[in-house]
């Protein structure tokens, strides 16, 4: 019995065990350990807080998207919380670096030290070429560059963006020909602030690939008090030709609200036309050309004339019919024409005497060749 019992309770606490490590599982796989992997935002860091020009720092990060296009550069006029004020026009642009992150998100690339165009405070300034935005700045300052207090942030209205921007309108023909393509960048704010929004400027920039975008200021007249909302249209236009992927940002207060990709077709119609011209124009000039060779080449004008003149006749001899004469007057055409006469055969050209007429030649001795009476007279 005790056995039996001592069995039945090594089973239950194997049952048991193999209950909880189920439920173990089960919790391990439900915890929400990617999630929170996911939640981590792109870091920087740097090998050193301070450099000179034609130095270099290593900047290395970390939780970036896998295999993503990254574009690094040393901005001025910026700070880590406010981002870059003046846009990438502050940046030294010229002396950037790209790099792509590795399977785990991370890089590590030695980056040349230069001077921006705008005075510091800097950052250096890690964001995103393509695909999903990122962006992060580390405070940065470049040995004997000039150092300016940046603005003051605006006390007042504040206007977020509330719902989603979006272009609308289309192109037309003259879009197919190269007319510079035009849209408007649509979006609704709301004045989250203590204080009325009266004729906020806006700044639209549009940016090629990874080109610095180029900003505009548009104002927009109206007045929106504190807690209220306005929906905002901003004309969008492109230059002349232009085609590909373009992206259009919204900056208000030295802050981007909101990006809009503009995918623009390409301008077929200019093509077309430069196909029809590379046709066109050589064989105009291909024409002009034989008018000019057939106009200056020498011809000898009086052969020519001669031998034209001698066509004329033979063509007037073989199909002309022959003057009608006195002398064939009374000749029967088969006379007229010897080659319709048989070879063996000569008709009788003369007419028969008449009675006490004279006969035809007898005034000068000529008689008919076939008239053998006419030749006894004579005799």
């Amino acid at each position: 019995m005790n056995g039996k019992r001592n069995r039945s309770g090594r089973k239950a606490r194997a049952l048991s065990a193999l209950v909880a490590l189920a439920l173990l599982g089960l919790g391990c796989a439900l915890l929400p350990g990617p999630v929170a992997s996911a939640a981590d935002k792109p870091t920087v860091r740097l090998s050193t807080s301070e450099a000179g020009k034609g130095g270099s720092v290593t900047v290395k990060g970390a939780g970036w998207r896998p295999g993503a296009l990254l574009m690094m550069l040393i901005c001025g006029r910026s700070e880590p919380g406010r981002g870059v004020v003046g846009g990438t026009n502050s940046c030294a642009n010229s002396e950037g670096l790209a790099v792509t992150t590795g399977k785990d998100g991370t890089f590590s690339r030695r980056l040349p030290v230069a001077e921006p165009p705008e005075p510091c405070p800097c950052v250096v300034h890690v964001a995103t070429v393509t695909g999903e935005k990122a962006a992060a700045d580390t405070a940065f300052k470049v040995a004997g560059h000039p150092v300016k207090p940046l603005p003051k942030e605006a006390a007042g209205g504040r206007l977020p963006v509330l719902t989603g921007t979006r272009l609308e309108g289309s192109s037309g023909l003259l879009t197919w020909f190269g007319a510079p393509p035009q849209r408007k960048l649509v979006f609704t704010v709301g004045n989250v602030g203590a204080a009325p929004v009266t004729d906020p400027v806006f700044r639209v920039g549009t940016s090629h690939g990874v080109f610095a975008p180029q900003w505009e200021e548009q104002q927009w007249r109206g007045t929106i008090a504190p807690g209220k909302k306005a929906r905002i249209e901003l004309p969008v236009e492109l230059a002349g030709g232009a085609h590909g992927d373009y992206l259009v940002s919204l900056r208000y207060g030295g802050k981007v609200l909101a990006e809009q990709p503009w995918g623009v077709g390409r301008p077929w119609g200019v093509t077309l036309f430069w196909l029809l011209l590379c046709v066109v124009v050589p064989a105009a000039v291909f024409r002009v050309g034989m008018v000019l060779v057939d106009r200056l080449r020498p011809k000898k004008r009086g052969a020519s004339v001669k031998r034209r003149r001698r066509l004329v006749a033979g063509t007037r001899g073989r199909h002309a019919p022959a003057p009608r004469t006195a002398r064939t007057a009374g000749t029967p055409r088969a006379a007229r024409e010897p080659g319709t006469a048989l070879p063996w055969f000569t008709p009788d050209t003369a007419p028969d005497p008449v009675p006490g007429s004279p006969v035809r030649g007898a005034g000068n001795g000529a008689t008919g060749p076939h008239d053998p009476q006419s030749t006894k007279k004579e005799t």
